[in-house]
């Protein structure tokens, strides 16, 4: 895979080589057999939310952008359209352009630093989430979702750039729920759909999305929505919520940091998105909840 590198903000030599070899394992994964090429941009968090906002209407920063040259057949990926490739061969590159990434280098140092892992194994990361989608693969329906992240994780793992999860089974299953209430998710202003998946002491999971208005205060969060729906069912007591979302860390607005509070101001809280769990406790989100218990309000 020939790497076109367009650097406004440099990278250490040894990152990019590590990028190279998962640019060039994606290929060998795939099982594509003409050469191919895309071109990498690193920039800013200011510049990849100008890009975001010029051509996907959505006005905030986040990690990696991928715009594919190539428009795949439904259900089928790059390794099963050799003729499509082929339309795209430039005779600059000497090879099939498949598209445009652009990567916010601070972005993925800060998401590093957050996950406990090595730069190289972030920007790796990036790289084939990009590259997936030049090849066709998607996340939006969970069917796709699956067979995506089943490839991301071959490539890593080929180029060992895993990540070891230090999460139990049943934490990993309360963020595949909350991964599917995504897919309820209404919001058409923010394009940012979120889910989230909350557990009762007593066993019991409730789900819920972000529904937005046109009217934005009469928006509802994902996290309230499950909390809300777990009440009003008889539950008061929870241990674990779930939140999910894609592109970038869906940290709970402040509304929804104080509604936890009132029933589990210790809850523990995973935010997923994309490939990445981080883990707080609800206590560090939000040191001085309101408490009229509190001995402070005495």
């Amino acid at each position: 895979m020939k790497l076109e590198w367009i650097t406004d903000i440099p990278l250490n030599d040894a990152v990019k080589e590590k990028m190279q070899a998962a640019a060039d394992q994606c290929i060998r994964t795939e099982g594509i057999s003409v050469p191919c090429a895309i071109s990498v941009r690193l920039c800013d968090d200011d510049e990849i939310a100008r890009i975001n906002a010029f051509n996907r209407g959505i006005n905030r920063s986040t990690d990696v952008l991928s715009f594919p040259t190539v428009s795949y057949p439904a259900g089928l990926t790059a390794g099963s359209c050799t003729a499509l490739l082929r339309r795209e061969y430039d005779d600059d590159l000497d090879a099939c352009f498949l598209g445009d990434i652009v990567i916010s280098v601070p972005h993925m140092k800060m998401q590093a630093h957050e996950y406990g892992h090595s730069e190289d194994r972030e920007a790796s990361f990036l790289l084939v989430h990009g590259i997936c989608h030049l090849m066709g693969y998607d996340h939006i329906e969970e069917e796709d979702r699956v067979k995506m992240r089943a490839m991301e994780e071959k490539v890593l793992s080929s180029v060992n750039a895993t990540r070891e999860s230090s999460f139990s089974e049943s934490d990993i299953e309360l963020v595949r729920k909350a991964v599917d209430a995504m897919r309820f998710s209404y919001s058409p202003y923010s394009r940012f759909p979120v889910g989230a998946a909350l557990h009762c002491t007593d066993g019991r999971v409730f789900t819920g999305c972000n529904i937005e208005n046109v009217s934005f205060g009469m928006t509802n969060c994902a996290e309230r929505t499950a909390v809300f729906k777990a009440v009003s069912e008889g539950a008061r007591e929870f241990d674990v919520i779930a939140i999910a979302a894609y592109g970038q860390t869906p940290w709970p607005c402040g509304a929804c940091r104080q509604v936890l509070a009132e029933f589990s101001p210790d809850i523990r809280i995973l935010l997923a998105h994309d490939n990445v769990i981080l883990e707080k406790q609800l206590s560090e989100l939000l040191p001085h909840s309101i408490d009229l218990n509190s001995k402070e309000n005495e």
